[in-house]
């Protein structure tokens, strides 16, 4: 083997050195972190369902009357199913958007008593600005790309979680269970 294969062997054990390299984390730790999917418990006291003594009918009217009653858009009705969603803007160029889904499911051979499941999505939207460029033809020239002052926003979805159980769907409950002795008691 002459010098020159001896350099590029050299050469390869180098490259491939440094892409080792890349691939270490800083301080010296190789732990590769674990998946959000691990942390999950499936503990029965983190429930996002709620047992109710009405019909599935009266409890998703219930949850479709508790969501309108905050603000939020209903974007599909069934009458075992609510979803909705309503925006927020907490910071100049953030904005905010929760996404309810409701689904009732009957417990008992009458369709009563009712469980209503929810869960709720928060996403998480940024202005992005991109500059508008235009091209001119000129004859002989081909075309020129002239950068103008204006510019398109964008909102761009940067992260998206579901809420976690607690007092957030306590507070949604604890309405439905009123509206539905409101909507009782009007009978």
């Amino acid at each position: 083997m002459g010098a020159r294969g001896s350099t590029g062997i050299t050469i390869a054990l180098l490259a491939s050195a440094a892409l080792a390299g890349c691939a270490w984390a800083p301080g010296g730790s190789t732990r590769v972190p674990h998946s959000v999917y691990q942390s999950e418990r499936f503990q029965s006291d983190e429930t996002f369902s709620r047992l109710f003594d009405a019909s599935v009918n009266d409890t998703c009217e219930a949850a479709r009357r508790a969501l309108l009653s905050q603000g939020y858009v209903i974007t599909a009705s069934r009458a075992d199913a609510i979803a909705g969603s309503k925006r927020f803007q907490p910071e100049g160029e953030v904005h905010m958007e929760i996404g309810f889904t409701v689904v009732c499911v009957p417990e008992g051979a009458n369709e009563r008593p009712a469980t209503a499941y929810v869960s709720a999505q928060q996403d998480r939207y940024v202005i992005k600005k991109a500059a508008n460029n235009t091209s001119l033809g000129v004859g002989a020239l081909g075309s020129i790309s002239v950068p103008l002052s204006s510019s398109e926003e964008a909102l761009v979805k940067v992260g998206s979680e579901t809420i976690p159980a607690g007092q957030f769907y306590d507070r949604y409950f604890a309405l439905m269970q009123r509206l539905l002795t409101d909507m009782r008691e009007g009978r």
